[in-house]
């Protein structure tokens, strides 16, 4: 999984330094919250683990929208699990899937998203994002590693069967590809999910 990562990251094509994320922790760049895009969606982008669909309904409380997980659109879309397409059809069929389900989502209006891990593996994918804000949750790949191996009821298939070496290698990866599409990054390591959704909301409020 790691090598067919690193051959389509590889390929790849940045945004310019600009458009990246300053630095981890609550620090906004690129677009002003007050601009049009602000009022339209927000994705939340990070490894399995991160916090995304913990987060994304608390920030759609805040806000005053209506929030979604990708992964769960995608199999009601397909009217089966995401393991199951992994196992019959291979990671390039669902990747396919994926980037379609990303662009219905992207017409979505004061919807928060929590987006798949590796959504940002596709440069399609990358580009549909900017269609709203897009904040980061990062931790590191031992936290990651306990948050998934706790978390029974994932619906995910197990991409890193490496253990923490393939975790480590996989986000050394996406991280580059995390970083070029974030305007926001937070740290979860340290705080809950209720402090990561106030700081987010804050942010995306502030005139």
């Amino acid at each position: 999984m790691a090598r067919r990562e690193r051959d389509l990251a590889s390929r790849e094509r940045k945004r310019p330094e600009s458009a990246r994320p300053e630095s981890a922790g609550f620090t906004p760049v690129a677009d002003a919250p007050g601009s049009p895009r602000a009022n339209l969606r927000l994705f939340l982008i990070g490894y399995r683990g991160a916090g995304k669909t913990a987060v994304a309904p608390l920030v759609a409380k805040k806000l005053g929208w209506s929030w979604c997980d990708a992964d769960q659109v995608f199999e009601e879309s397909c009217g089966t699990t995401i393991n199951d397409i992994f196992r019959t059809d291979g990671e390039a069929r669902f990747r396919e899937i994926e980037s379609q389900v990303l662009d219905d989502l992207c017409k979505l209006e004061r919807q928060v998203i929590a987006t798949g891990g590796g959504v940002v593996l596709r440069p399609e994918n990358r580009k549909s994002l900017r269609a709203g804000r897009v904040v980061w949750l990062m931790a590191d790949a031992e936290t990651l590693r306990q948050r998934t191996e706790q978390d029974a009821a994932t619906h995910r298939p197990n991409l890193a069967q490496g253990g923490l070496d393939e975790i480590e290698e996989m986000l050394r990866i996406r991280t580059p590809l995390y970083a070029e599409c974030a305007e926001l990054t937070v740290d979860t390591r340290q705080i809950t999910p209720e402090r990561i959704a106030e700081k987010i909301a804050q942010w995306i409020l502030k005139p």
